[in-house]
Parts: structure tokens; sequence; C-alpha cells
């Protein structure tokens, strides 16, 4: 079965900036959606950003937004999270997922990567 790998994870001070990629090692259908969650020690993983993997369709979470960038490389199989000015409450391991629908919602993704963790320090 294919495979998702994150990566980029990583220790920053506030206000820094990481990049996560997520890698596909199979074929994606052009109808999956990808999604970057999180989920920081004893809370529920949270959504936190979304792209359509055919078109450009995005969807953030309020507490990201203008903060964080989804964006996708179809030739690479990849997904990337820009995520800049990055706060403390932002600390959690992120992980990517791949669904069949547009949704915010983590029970509608079927393939999880095994996640990378995000620290960030003041």
């Amino acid at each position: 079965q294919a495979q998702l790998a994150e990566s980029g994870g990583g220790s920053v001070q506030d206000g820094g900036s990481l990049r996560l990629s997520c890698t596909n090692s199979g074929r994606i259908l052009s109808s999956s959606v990808i999604a970057w969650f999180r989920q920081a020690p004893g809370k529920e993983r949270e959504f936190v950003a979304l792209t359509r993997w055919a078109r450009d369709s995005r969807l953030y979470a309020d507490s990201v937004k203008g903060r964080f960038t989804i964006s996708r490389d179809s030739p690479k199989n990849t997904v990337y999270l820009q995520m800049n000015n990055l706060r403390a409450k932002d600390t959690a391991v992120y992980y990517c997922a791949v669904g069949s629908q547009y949704s915010s919602d983590p029970r509608k993704y079927q393939r999880w990567g095994q996640g990378t963790q995000v620290t960030v320090g003041t």
C-alpha cells in the first residue's frame, strides 16, 4: 500500500519558519484531497489546512490563516506546508493525510503519515 512520509519538522524560536513536506510513495487519484492535521499533547487532532490534488482549492483553519500556506508539487507527489511566524501554540506533531472528501474532519481521511514534530520555543 502506498505510504505517506512527512519531513521537515524541528525546533524553532517564536516567529520562525519551517516547511513541512508530505511525500506519497504511490499514485494519488485526481479526486483526492490532501490535508495537514496536528496534535498537541493531551489534545485532540485538529485540522490545519487542505488542498485538492488536481486543482487549486485550499482551506485553512482560522488559527493558521495568513501564516501557513499549503501547496503541491504533482511531479514530485509532494504536498508542502510552509509555516511562517510560528508561535508556541503551534507546537504539535503534524500529520499529513489523504482522503476523498473536501473536509476538515480527520475521520474522512483514509491514509496517514507517521507525523513530524514541530516545537516552537519562546
